[in-house]
């Protein structure tokens, strides 16, 4: 067994609606070439450097992911199947709860089903070296900032621009602390993890590469390029 302070975990959130799809299943559990979306994620956890894999699914769902897909396709990493919350950043939150122990934690859409080693690899070394490290791409179209009557207001440089993916990686104690001060304030507005440990901590979240290929499946047409990505 790793020592402590070399554990590696990872949070794979599969307990979103999924309400864009317009499916009465959740996006997650959609079959991509015969398979679960999300078992193409846990598939590149399970055979990546990370220890131990902690899966968020919907509430009434851990019985059904743990027999359709964690015993089905073996996947021993998955150590706990436990259930998320309201938001997103409530999900994060119970699997980070759920941890025993670990030095870094990668947090993991389950909708993005073309995450691979490379990225997951580059990510984990690249959480030793910073504390905190967001996966992504630079924009490749121009950004405009609109007001609230959808006028454009302001066009920012594009060579400044990403677009944010997962994994989103960071030491345990690190993010962990991060969420008890930001879930503790009256009013939250945060969309990924990597907000959480700014509003919290001084600490600078680098940016790494991805893939234009990593992408969240969140609408039908998504789904179409999933399955054009498996076909290949």
């Amino acid at each position: 067994m790793k020592e402590k302070a070399e554990k590696v975990v990872a949070i794979v959130l599969a307990a979103g609606q999924g309400t864009r799809m317009n499916s009465p299943i959740q996006k997650q559990f959609l079959l991509v070439k015969g398979k679960p979306l999300v078992y193409y994620s846990l598939l590149e956890f399970q055979e990546s450097d990370v220890d131990e894999i902690i899966l968020v699914v919907s509430p009434g769902c851990i019985e059904s992911c743990r027999q359709d897909i964690v015993e089905t396709y073996n996947f021993d990493k998955v150590v706990k199947i436990i259930e998320g919350g309201q938001e997103r950043y409530n999900s994060v939150y119970n699997g980070i709860k759920a941890i025993g122990s670990c030095a870094y934690l990668l947090i993991h859409d389950g909708a993005r089903p073309f995450v691979d080693q490379e990225i997951i690899k580059r990510t984990i070394e690249s959480v030793k070296e910073y504390r905190a490290c967001v996966v992504g791409m630079p924009v490749k179209d121009t950004i405009k900032i609109a007001d609230g009557k959808e006028f454009i207001k302001e066009t920012p440089d594009r060579s400044l621009l990403w677009q944010i993916q997962t994994p989103q990686a960071f030491e345990y104690s690190l993010v962990k602390d991060a969420y008890e001060k930001v879930l503790d304030l009256a009013d939250i507005n945060v969309t990924d993890d990597a907000m959480v440990v700014e509003a919290a901590t001084d600490i600078k979240v680098k940016l790494i590469r991805g893939s234009y290929e990593n992408i969240k499946i969140t609408t039908p047409e998504d789904l179409k390029i999933a399955e054009v990505f498996c076909c290949r």
